[in-house]
């Protein structure tokens, strides 16, 4: 039976998959705002970036949506103001801004000797193009657990196909080769633009001030309520196979904060472990603590609820290797635009246009985005930024004697000037930049190896009164890097619970389209 559209609804965890769950109840199922509350551990639900740090502004990650595949995200935004102007929806927003300002890259891939590649050229051999069209035709109960290198040759992992898809992804090659079959199904229609990025849809301004933000604003517009600095830290099931919710455990500032006890009509949907989980930053002089004790509670949170029943997940697949899930990235703040006029000299790409340049020969395999400026609200005049990250960071550079891991933002900057060869102007950029850097150690936890039954559904089968959320449940088919995913999974749980008919959009399939599938299959096979 059909949720009451009186029941009070507890979002546990206040990133994207909460946000979106909680106005699809109010939009989709009707549900008051004032019944809607998100409990949140952090200070600030921040869904998208972490706030500024001694003057210098933090990008986390750099988010890329495609209009092809975000269905259920942009079903959202099109119901969402724009904070400047309520007439026009966040999706319209979006949509304008990529009209105007159009991705396509002309610096995709940098050599080492800092020539800028043919990118167009995949470089894959005949073998190659054999073992990719082998894992997309095998089924993923027979692909299981194994890594993407059981099903690929060493020359795989040094063509230019794998650089870049790996680069704007953040695949590495001990992923789950089931993942990176739902990525290249997912994103087909992106083969003969891989090198362009000409698929990729930028928001105007960071993501937290082009999305989250005025998602916030709506949902508080409509009386959602959230309670900042509150963990649920386990939550009581009852009944047979623990198919009811029926308490959630709360703490605030270490110590116990009482009891939600859920009434007969009440419901609650919890995001279960978090990519961004322990996050530490770095500055110039600083490095960024790498925490491995798990101190977030989102993790900590699955772990004590996953035991109730067989079908609630096995979160140590995903957070129980540090070394292979952490992944640091930088965001430079420079006053005056000398480093990225310079850049847009080398790349002939202005501001925003570029997507990702990757150094493909660098040790670091170094990657960094110049976005369109200015790239937050709150940008200083005559200020400029860029974000930055490593796939593998864990291994000495080849400007800087240290890993990553290792440095202090002020050597992360030599190592990026480095690559980048601009001697004449390096010595200014080091004295007009502030670097933050971001040390993530589940950055890549939702590549991680896994069974079929280590991420829950949604809903597990018989769920009374709750539902998971989040980039770690099971979608099937769904690509789980991508914001897409958490956007889903919270349409699914309010449909479901809610009795919503207005129908989810379905998932994009590239290879239903046979003009898609032509260009891909001449891409790759060519």
């Amino acid at each position: 039976m059909p949720a009451s559209k009186h029941s009070k609804v507890h979002l546990v965890g206040g990133g994207i998959a909460s946000l979106a769950a909680a106005a699809f109840l109010v939009r989709d199922a009707g549900v008051p705002g004032e019944n809607v509350r998100i409990l949140e551990q952090r200070p600030a639900a921040d869904g998208a970036r972490a706030p500024t740090r001694e003057g210098g502004h933090v990008t986390r990650y750099n988010p890329m949506f495609e209009d092809e595949h975000c269905v259920c995200l942009w079903n959202l935004l099109e119901t969402i103001p724009t904070p400047d102007d309520p007439a026009v929806s966040v999706r319209q927003e979006i949509r304008a801004f990529n009209a105007e300002r159009p991705t396509h890259a002309r610096a995709r891939l940098v050599n080492g000797d800092r020539t800028i590649a043919d990118a167009s050229e995949l470089g894959l051999d005949a073998r190659d193009r054999v073992d990719l069209t082998r894992l997309l035709a095998l089924p993923e109960r027979l692909i299981g657990t194994r890594r993407v290198d059981d099903f690929f040759r060493p020359h795989f992992f040094t063509t230019h196909f794998w650089c870049m898809w790996s680069t704007t992804f953040a695949f590495q090659a001990w992923h789950s080769a089931v993942e990176l079959k739902r990525h290249l199904l997912a994103f087909v229609q992106d083969f003969d633009r891989l090198h362009t990025l000409s698929g990729v849809r930028r928001t105007r301004y960071d993501p937290y001030d082009s999305v989250v933000r005025p998602i916030q604003e709506w949902l508080t517009a409509r009386g959602v309520r959230t309670d900042f600095g509150v963990t649920v830290a386990d939550a009581d099931f009852s009944g047979p196979a623990a198919r009811r919710l029926s308490r959630l455990h709360l703490r605030r500032d270490g110590a116990e904060a009482g009891t939600i006890e859920l009434g007969e009509d009440d419901y609650a949907f919890l995001t279960l472990g978090s990519a961004s989980a322990d996050t530490a930053y770095g500055d110039s002089t600083t490095v960024p603590e790498l925490v491995r004790g798990r101190r977030d509670g989102s993790w900590r949170l699955w772990e004590s609820i996953a035991g109730n029943a067989p079908d609630f997940g096995r979160p140590t697949a995903f957070c129980g290797n540090i070394e292979e899930t952490r992944r640091e990235s930088f965001t430079l703040t420079t006053t005056g635009s000398l480093l990225l006029d310079r850049i847009q000299k080398y790349t002939g790409n202005v501001p925003g246009e570029g997507a990702l340049m990757t150094w493909k020969d660098s040790r670091w395999l170094l990657s960094v985005a110049v976005p369109p400026q200015p790239h937050f609200r709150d940008q200083e005049e005559d200020t400029y930024t860029l974000w930055g990250y490593a796939l593998s960071g864990g291994v000495p550079g080849d400007h800087v004697p240290k890993t990553m891991d290792a440095c202090t933002g002020a050597e992360v900057l030599d190592e990026l000037l480095g690559h980048l060869g601009f001697d004449d102007i390096a010595d200014e950029v080091r004295q007009t930049t502030r670097v933050t850097t971001v040390q993530m150690p589940y950055a890549g936890a939702p590549f991680q190896r896994r069974a079929a039954s280590d991420r829950p559904l949604v809903v597990p089968d018989g769920a009374v009164n709750f539902a998971f959320l989040g980039r770690f449940v099971e979608i099937p088919e769904g690509a789980v890097s991508t914001v897409e995913y958490a956007v889903r999974s919270a349409m699914i749980a309010v449909h479901h619970h809610f009795g919503v008919d207005r129908g989810i959009p379905p998932m994009y399939h590239g290879l239903s389209d046979p003009e898609v599938a032509r260009s891909a299959l001449r891409t790759v096979l060519a």
